[in-house]
């Protein structure tokens, strides 16, 4: 049966990330626009891009991404074209809105790469949406963006395929304490008081922890901070966890990014770097949990997600768990923009 939707494409909208030695900086700028970041602080942060070949992994992962998606979508008889825009390096969104309109797209369902509540990881990708419209002009298609995904069974079952994957091949570790360890990226608290990007975090890392059967006790921690010292963010931090948890006895953790839905620098370097080295350091065994990336059950929910969209009946929204489906369009007020503060924050990095 094929599948009625009533959009004309479909666009993967993401972060962005740089494709050569010469971009780091520049995407840097972009990133960390009108916070006063000296330029000092962008040249060495990028300098972790160097342990990469000087590239961000994160737009190779989106086209792999956006190819098993094309796959997905013809064997369900959905005949889209799948466009590809980012945030803060090429392509740029406004390029892929003209050309959208260029080619003729009038109706268009955005899937963006982040499965949460909060200012940055849902309504910054909206006002990006009305930023680009705006910059096309009335030429531009209508861009519906797909609702956030923290709770949607296709995301949890295969976060929860990898880590039961990491917990069946980690050999005989009888009488060794083991503790699972979810991280994602820390926002600034005053943005976390303002929507529900932490009992989302609990909420899935619970979900997927269930979803194993594994009775395994696990934490929630954060990552990637980059705010001033003096600026509270979300904690604790996951090495600073890691020195809590051997000294508690821990013998080795299982290290599970479920505030990603893939493996780019944040994940590689944060984790894979810094944090099993610390873990290394305290005499902890550390096994990272890869990223959803283009696991089936991830692709399949996507294209549930257009499906699911495309249906006039509100009562059509999946979700397991207690905190049930986010609407389709976020009621006004909704994850504010934060007031930024005067001192200078750190930059971040994809």
């Amino acid at each position: 049966m094929v599948a009625e939707v009533p959009y004309d494409a479909v666009l993967v909208l993401s972060f962005g990330g740089p494709e050569r030695p010469e971009d780091v900086v520049p995407f840097l700028e972009n990133v960390t626009k009108g916070r006063g970041v000296p330029r000092e602080r962008l040249v060495e942060v990028g300098r972790h891009y160097d342990l990469f070949g000087g590239r961000s992994p994160i737009n190779d992962q989106n086209r792999a991404l956006i190819a098993a998606l094309e796959v997905e979508l013809a064997a369900a008889g959905i005949d889209l074209p799948v466009y590809f825009g980012n945030r803060n390096w090429h392509p740029m969104l406004a390029d892929t809105v003209a050309r959208m309109a260029a080619d003729g797209v009038q109706r268009v369902v955005a899937f963006a790469t982040s499965a949460w509540s909060s200012y940055s990881s849902c309504r910054q990708y909206r006002e990006d949406i009305a930023g680009a419209r705006d910059a096309v002009g009335p030429t531009a298609p209508q861009i519906d963006k797909l609702r956030p995904f923290f709770n949607h069974p296709g995301f949890i079952g295969a976060q929860a395929d990898f880590l039961n994957r990491v917990l069946g091949g980690r050999g005989d570790f009888s009488g060794r304490t083991l503790r699972l360890i979810f991280t994602a990226h820390s926002i600034p608290g005053a943005m976390a008081e303002r929507c529900d990007y932490e009992a989302q975090l609990f909420e899935a890392s619970r979900l997927v922890s269930e979803a194993t059967g594994t009775d395994v006790p696990f934490d929630v921690v954060y990552q990637s901070r980059s705010g001033p010292p003096q600026v509270p963010w979300l904690g604790p931090d996951v090495s600073d966890h890691l020195v809590t948890l051997a000294d508690a006895g821990v013998d080795e953790v299982v290290v599970v990014p479920v505030g990603f839905v893939s493996d780019h620098v944040e994940v590689l370097y944060d984790l894979d770097i810094v944090a099993a080295a610390d873990a290394a350091k305290l005499g902890l065994g550390f096994h990272r949990v890869p990223t959803v990336g283009t696991h089936p059950r991830f692709v399949s929910m996507i294209r549930e997600l257009i499906e699911e969209r495309s249906q006039p009946d509100d009562g059509r929204r999946v979700a397991i768990g207690r905190l049930g489906a986010r609407p389709d369009r976020c009621p006004d007020g909704c994850c504010p923009a934060p007031v930024r503060p005067p001192a200078r924050p750190a930059a971040t990095h994809r």
